[in-house]
């Protein structure tokens, strides 16, 4: 690679991987096609991966390993983002990939793996350093590790590492028993928890806007911070997965894991270092320290919503049950919002506001922290004395579908008088950096591969996690909900708009 080519970034060639194998469990499911294939086949375009490095696919269907080939090939060229395909990039990264067949919960699987990730690692001279990936549906994930176990394929001569895809349990009993699984076979520091979010470039960016600059730090507070808004909205329904989404619903895919990780980046304490132990350390404390719902407070404090029919641009669009998979009466919950409370001195009192929804107006995730207004007001404004003090200074970080962040504040308008409007400073990531931003599965495949944890869910997060929604799901799960109660296309429930006005605020909309 050399600097004419467009995705040339030399400062992002700082740190390259030992040779090793990654070895997909449910290497012919969506999520190996859509994100880890493209990943890999993009992190070895960029010549991220050593030329040791090797593939070995799993899954129940016969193909011999040209087969695999062809059909990552295919779903490579299909599914890779803002990038070109270099034929014979990918025949030179083809060369790494091998297939196993075999059920997951047959014994004779696993000597078979065993002797071909032996095979592998001498032709490729990987040093017997591998990376389990699971891949498959969560109900599999003990079955996998357990026969690993048994198999003698957690230890090697090399590292042994293993990443777990979300959901980490159905509840916080699941999720405790499958942390047991895992670590009777993986120690802790080789169980890599992936959560997409926090591979995201805004995400990361949280620490460096807070930690890297000396003019925001000092007000990430309660002295000056009104409140929080944290949203995940999708303009999309259950796309084909409504047999699955009706297991887990809006709570538990979203909120659980992905929005009370944001929201523990956000709010965390400075770190020591910029060291994954430090910054773990910092967002475990900070969910430990959200207050837990008592069953009396969760109505006030929690909404579950479930979307309905409704006409959309001149398109009938059906209710979440009239989906197909979905129970005609089934309680799921597509929306959902809370209220959570941070019990130290540098959030007491402040409300963090978190939602997520199907079916909303329109495509966004973002966090919006909101400022304390002037004490005293001085100006008039160009829509009445009132107005600019209803559109408080904000400071908007955008996680998708733009990448950037904004700041509004209040600004004279030109002409005579003295008269206020609000004005925003925007920073977007593709216009002041000029090059693409790698996906979150790049960034995370590349930590976990040079052993960078930093990015990753520990257990005790997940236990915290699950602390703060078990309450909420146990009184859920004794109500009887009258849903649908919003249209497709709408931003949710009345009773989520009521829950923050409570408090004198209001969603953000815009």
């Amino acid at each position: 690679m050399n600097e004419d080519n467009p995705f040339y970034d030399p400062l992002r060639f700082e740190r390259r991987v030992p040779p090793c194998i990654v070895a997909i469990f449910g290497a012919n499911g969506d999520l190996a096609r859509r994100k880890l294939l493209p990943a890999l086949y993009r992190l070895a375009f960029e010549r991220r991966l050593p030329p040791g490095f090797a593939v070995i696919g799993n899954s129940r269907s016969r193909m011999s390993d040209d087969d695999f080939r062809s059909t990552m090939r295919d779903a490579v060229k299909e599914f890779l983002e803002d990038s070109p395909f270099d034929e014979s990039r990918w025949d030179d990264f083809a060369q790494g990939i091998f297939y196993v067949a075999g059920d997951v919960h047959e014994p004779e699987l696993y000597p078979e793996l065993k002797s071909r990730l032996a095979d592998v690692g001498r032709q490729r001279q990987t040093g017997d350093n591998v990376l389990f990936y699971l891949s498959t549906a969560p109900s599999l994930y003990e079955a996998v590790v357990d026969r690993l176990g048994e198999a003698s394929l957690s230890r090697g001569e090399g590292w042994r590492r293993i990443v777990v895809e979300k959901p980490f349990g159905h509840d916080a009993h699941s999720a405790r028993s499958l942390s047991r699984g895992i670590q009777h076979a993986f120690p802790e520091d080789e169980i890599y928890r992936i959560d997409h979010y926090l591979g995201k470039e805004t995400v990361q960016n949280i620490l460096a806007f807070r930690f890297g600059n000396g003019i925001f730090e000092p007000l990430w507070n309660r002295r000056y911070v009104n409140h929080v808004q944290i949203t995940a909205a999708e303009t999309i329904g259950v796309e084909g997965r409504g047999a699955y989404y009706q297991e887990a619903g809006a709570i538990r895919d979203m909120i659980q894991n992905h929005l009370l990780q944001v929201m523990a980046t956000v709010a965390m304490e400075p770190p020591s270092a910029f060291e994954p132990i430090e910054v773990r350390d910092e967002r475990a404390k900070l969910l430990r320290a959200i207050h837990v719902m008592t069953p009396a407070e969760v109505d006030a404090n929690a909404v579950a919503g479930q979307y309905g029919p409704a006409r959309i641009g001149g398109e009938d669009v059906p209710g979440f049950r009239q989906e197909p998979g979905v129970a005609p009466d089934a309680p799921t919950d597509t929306y959902a919002a809370v209220t959570l409370l941070v019990e130290n001195w540098r959030w007491a009192g402040v409300p963090f506001y978190l939602r997520t929804g199907k079916r909303m107006p329109k495509r966004v995730t973002d966090i919006a922290i909101q400022f304390n207004a002037a004490p005293h007001r001085l100006f008039a404004s160009t829509d009445g004395d009132a107005g600019p003090w209803l559109r408080p200074n904000l400071l908007i970080v955008r996680i998708q579908p733009e990448e950037g962040i904004s700041l509004r504040f209040l600004s004279k308008q030109p002409g005579s008088g003295m008269k206020l409007r609000p004005v925003s400073m925007d920073f977007n990531y593709g216009a002041s950096f000029g090059a693409r931003s790698p996906t979150a599965y790049e960034t995370l495949l590349l930590d976990v591969l040079a052993g960078d944890s930093t990015l990753y869910t520990r257990q005790d997060m997940v236990d915290a996690s699950w602390a703060v929604v078990q309450p909420i799901l146990d009184v859920w799960a004794s109500r009887k909900f009258d849903f649908p109660n919003y249209p497709a296309g709408s931003w949710g429930p009345k009773a989520a708009d009521d829950m923050l006005a409570r408090n004198g605020h209001s969603w953000r909309t815009s």
